[in-house]
């Protein structure tokens, strides 16, 4: 006597069908959209490469060393010098700053303050992320600026030894790269607070208890058990952070006193960066004074490149550090 292995009812088979068929549309799908993602990448290098080559084909100066922005003049003469400079230092100010106190209040709002402030002070700063930038920028003009005299008098008296702080040669607070730095730190906090958030409380439940569980206190529990595990996590909430201090622009055109002058000196007013630069100047700028400013827009596409691929590399060579697979 045999025994036939009976058939799988037809419903069965029709919506294994049809599951097949919809994974394959949404891997088509998915692969679709990273496949745009890199066409548009693309698009933008390329237009940008092409802009620039037109504008250093009659550059008069040296694209990088010069501190001059004449390229509508006679002879066009234009370099990324000041701009560079004012880039860089102004976001790495806004880090400094932003980075250590969003972590204080991520870890407030995730492990210290009890649930009924928690909520509520969650949402007050990530209500900080909607506030457009240019009223961060009238903000910082019509408050910050002129409420700086105490901590810049602070800086010259106590720090003036270190020559950036040095405010002998300046009288009154200026528009300056420090002051651009703090409001920038203001600007980023709300995001790098929410991610770290997020980051943090999805530390498993076990590690927290067992560091309790062996004697450490509160502070040695997330010392040794949170942040190990959220450092990747913090390491990419802290360069979306420098992404949007790279290229903020309508707030330190407000605040900042644009000049071609570069100085050590961080309480000089002056100074300049490229998000700004083309902000202020596209509008008035001949072809060719778009085609130079396209060029420095390349500088800052390749600056914001090597800053996330950097931030890549940190976080998977730190993946076994994170207690992510533990």
């Amino acid at each position: 006597m045999t025994s036939s292995t009976p058939a799988p009812p037809r419903g069965r088979e029709r919506r294994k069908r049809d599951s097949r068929v919809g994974d394959k549309i949404f891997m088509n799908l998915s692969r679709g959209s990273g496949i745009l993602l890199l066409v548009v990448m693309a698009a933008i290098a390329g237009f940008l490469t092409w802009r620039s080559g037109i504008a250093l084909s009659k550059n008069e100066g040296n694209f990088l060393t010069t501190f001059e922005w004449t390229p509508d003049g006679v002879k066009p003469v234009f370099g990324i010098a000041v701009l560079a400079f004012g880039t860089i230092v102004s976001a790495v100010i806004a880090m400094a700053i932003a980075v250590p106190v969003a972590i204080g209040i991520a870890l407030f709002i995730s492990h210290y303050a009890p649930r009924r402030i928690a909520q509520p002070f969650a949402y007050l700063v990530d209500l900080l992320a909607a506030v457009p930038s240019i009223i961060y920028g009238l903000w910082g003009a019509l408050f910050l600026v002129p409420h700086l005299d105490g901590l810049t008098s602070w800086l010259d008296q106590y720090l003036g030894w270190t020559y950036i702080f040095d405010q002998s040669r300046v009288g009154t607070t200026p528009r300056n790269l420090f002051t651009v730095g703090i409001l920038l730190a203001i600007m980023v906090l709300p995001i790098i607070t929410a991610v770290c958030r997020e980051v943090f409380r999805q530390v498993p439940r076990m590690h927290e208890e067992a560091a309790l569980a062996l004697g450490a206190t509160r502070w040695e529990m997330i010392r040794t058990a949170v942040l190990p595990f959220g450092r990747p996590g913090i390491i990419s909430a802290s360069m979306l952070g420098l992404g949007r201090a790279l290229g903020e622009t309508i707030a330190v055109a407000v605040v900042l006193s644009s000049n071609s002058v570069l100085s050590l000196h961080l309480l000089d007013p002056g100074g300049g960066t490229f998000a700004q630069n083309i902000a202020l100047k596209f509008s008035e700028a001949q072809p060719f004074g778009r085609d130079a400013l396209m060029a420095s827009g390349l500088v800052l596409f390749v600056i914001t490149l090597l800053v996330n691929g950097a931030a890549r590399l940190i976080v998977a060579r730190r993946k076994e550090y994170s207690g992510a697979n533990a």
